[in-house]
């Protein structure tokens, strides 16, 4: 996991933050109070979360889902991005790590935005296919335990619309997904994925050196 896009050196970062990155302030705060978390490896970068609530708007996404929110950054830039209208299905299974999202949920104005559902992701994604969910969703971010990526990533390929856009974090996994000697069971996973994604009719899709890896797969 990292919380900036790999293999930049320190100069090159910083430049690209200065030169690109708009975060609203309270994105910022957010940012530095996870910095202090004992998990904050977790955090996705801003440049990640930029990307992604541009995302949002370039497809005009209305109605959204998240799985793995934990202090809510990504949940925030995504909910922000939605218009007025707009709705964000957020997954996660810590009510403790998601009070803080909350808290900044509601400190943005975007509270009424985000149905938050502590629970097992497969379980809720389950659920919303049972009710005739399916291809009601424009926009999906998968950023959870791996080993459950393939099942996250089929459910929320089946909830999108055509043309709705699912992206990916952690395909590249600190760069151990290149290492054949690293036979763990996150790593395998993500691996799997990469190659199934490669090969998925269903989707177009490009993998980018955002972050810790994104992958961006459009539902055909």
């Amino acid at each position: 996991m990292s919380t900036r896009s790999l293999g930049l050196s320190d100069a090159v970062y910083d430049y690209l933050l200065q030169h690109s990155l708009r975060e609203p302030e309270l994105l910022t705060v957010l940012r530095e109070e996870t910095a202090s978390h004992p998990r904050h490896a977790m955090q996705i970068s801003p440049e990640q979360g930029q990307l992604m609530g541009l995302l949002v708007e370039l497809i005009g996404a209305r109605r959204a889902i998240e799985v793995g929110v934990f202090t809510g950054y990504s949940a925030l830039r995504v909910a922000l991005s939605l218009p007025p209208d707009g709705r964000l299905l957020a997954c996660d299974v810590s009510d403790e790590y998601t009070q803080i999202a909350r808290r900044y949920f509601a400190a943005a104005g975007v509270a009424e935005k985000v149905e938050l559902v502590i629970a097992p992701a497969a379980e809720t994604l389950a659920a919303r296919l049972a009710a005739g969910e399916a291809g009601s969703y424009d926009f999906a971010f998968i950023d959870a335990d791996k080993p459950g990526y393939d099942t996250y990533y089929e459910a929320c390929l089946e909830l999108l619309r055509p043309g709705g856009l699912v992206v990916i974090d952690n395909v590249l996994w600190e760069g151990q997904v290149a290492d054949p000697t690293d036979q763990e069971a996150s790593t395998l996973a993500i691996r799997a994925l990469n190659q199934k994604i490669h090969r998925d009719a269903r989707v177009t899709q490009s993998m980018l050196p955002v972050g810790d890896g994104l992958t961006l797969a459009r539902k055909r």
